[in-house]
């Protein structure tokens, strides 16, 4: 019983090995069923089977018997396997205009959702923009309200106005005694300068009487020396002459 188990498998294995077709022979394969109506692998297809009636039907009237029952018969047959053929190509072609519809409206909803899309990206991008502004805004809005927090915490204006008033007065008092001691330093150096000329014709003048002095006191001493040599001789004249 194991045996003919393995045996069926092994069989199946082989038929289905035999049977297995490739991605483009299967699209011929139900392309080919599509065209001929056929939906399964058993008894003919219905175009063949529309074939055979419709031949029998012309055979049946090329004969010249008297055969015109056998003719209508045939000929209803025909009718009615050609209705039975109608009927499926009805079907399909009700599909592939519904196909149609339903790909014509992918394709608009397509377009719709790329146009939405792209107005989404504009969108983000306009967002991005505004994003950027509203922090620029913000980031002066956070200055200005720092520059406000530290005017809050100056004096009031009018007590700033005081103590402008009072250092200008002050300035202007600084003012008053530079000038004041510029014009006391320029008259400090003019009679510095004329101290300096004094002293220097005084001390020309004590140099000048200095040496007059020396002068007179050498002419002196000269006068002095000259009397003594003169007395001196005077005496010894008056010794020769005892």
């Amino acid at each position: 019983m194991l045996g003919k188990t393995r045996k069926v498998s092994a069989r199946g294995e082989a038929v289905a090995a035999n049977c297995a077709f490739g991605p483009a022979e299967d699209d011929v394969i139900i392309k080919h069923r599509l065209l001929t109506r056929t939906t399964t692998t058993r008894g003919d297809p219905p175009l063949k089977k529309l074939q055979k009636k419709f031949t029998s039907f012309v055979s049946e009237v090329d004969k010249d018997e008297d055969n015109y029952n056998d003719c209508e018969k045939l000929a209803r047959a025909f009718l009615q396997e050609m209705t039975t053929f109608e009927i499926p190509l009805l079907k399909s072609k009700a599909i592939v205009e519904a196909n149609v519809r339903e790909k014509e409206n992918f394709n608009e909803l397509k377009e719709e959702m790329n146009r939405q899309i792209l107005q989404a990206q504009a969108d983000i991008e306009d967002l991005k923009k505004q994003l950027e502004e509203s922090k620029v805004e913000r980031r002066h809005k956070e200055e200005c309200e720092a520059i406000r927090k530290l005017i809050a915490l100056q004096p009031p204006r009018s007590e700033t106005m005081k103590v402008i008033s009072e250092l200008e007065k002050e300035i202007a008092s600084l003012d008053a005694e530079n000038t004041a001691g510029a014009r006391l330093l320029e008259l400090r150096k003019k009679q510095f300068a004329l101290l300096l000329h004094v002293v220097d014709e005084l001390q020309n003048t004590i140099e000048e009487e200095q040496k007059s002095l020396v002068e007179e006191m050498r002419m002196a001493t000269e006068e002095l020396k000259n009397g003594l040599e003169d007395t001196s001789g005077a005496e010894a004249m008056a010794i020769d002459h005892s």
